[in-house]
């Protein structure tokens, strides 16, 4: 039986990640970095509806130390998503060391820590997927969102050097960039900006987290050969 690890699977794009993996019937690892309760009560669903073994552990995947513990208990690893992120919207000019090193290390540190343990497991059955889950703003920037943006930014640039790296083992890495998914980290917009925001997607709407995971499973299933890329899923925005 498959394994997947997913990061920041307590709400939104996560929670709809496992679910579409546990439907799939991939054994689950499932991280959160507050809401462990909420997290082993969704563990629990997952387990009975699909008959799967899911782990949830509560991991700050901006803590090197505490990703090394928890890969501990992992002995085999065919899927990684890293899903974990945080926003922060405001001026440069008005943000604190302390917030433009909390947005790197959720955003970007977390990679590297779970990157690095992932890899030595999937080396061994010299094949793996490896999705880390980007931004349209990672790729374009966004007014207000700099920091936020850079962290995605070094994410896609992480992805498409760690697949070149990889490639020969046979193990992927791709990374999906997201356009305005209707989450929980979108919430703090208001009813016109969100009107505006619709108005510039050819789509003529957002997207939703079961949409994503729909995405980031067939990625994750592709064949190796596809590899390196940063797949941009905004419904034409960008």
């Amino acid at each position: 039986m498959k394994t997947a690890l997913i990061t920041g699977a307590s709400r939104g794009i996560g929670k709809a990640i496992a679910e579409k993996f546990a439907k799939e019937g991939y054994c689950l690892y499932l991280t959160c970095s507050k809401d462990i309760d909420s997290l082993n009560e969704y563990s629990k669903r997952l387990s009975k509806d699909y008959g799967v073994n899911v782990n949830a552990a509560l991991v700050d995947g901006g803590n090197f130390d505490e990703v090394k513990a928890f890969f501990e208990k992992i002995d085999s690893l065919d899927v990684l998503v890293n899903n974990a992120g945080i926003s922060y919207v405001g001026l440069l000019s008005d943000m604190t060391k302390e917030e433009w090193d909390r947005i790197m290390a959720v955003n970007l540190d977390s990679v590297f820590h779970t990157c690095k343990f992932a890899v030595s497991l999937m080396l061994k059955k010299h094949q793996g997927s490896i999705i880390n889950i980007s931004s349209v703003w990672g790729n374009i920037g966004a007014s207000t969102e700099v920091a936020y943006s850079a962290s995605k930014g070094g994410v896609n640039a992480f992805t498409k050097a760690l697949a070149k790296e990889l490639a020969p083992s046979n193990i992927s890495v791709n990374a999906l960039a997201c356009g305005f998914v209707d989450t929980d980290m979108n919430k703090h917009l208001s009813k016109e900006d969100r009107e505006c925001l619709k108005a510039e997607i050819p789509a003529d709407r957002f997207t939703d987290p079961l949409e994503v995971s729909d995405a980031v499973y067939k990625l994750a299933t592709m064949p190796p050969y596809l590899t390196g890329q940063i797949v941009t899923m905004d419904g034409g925005w960008t």
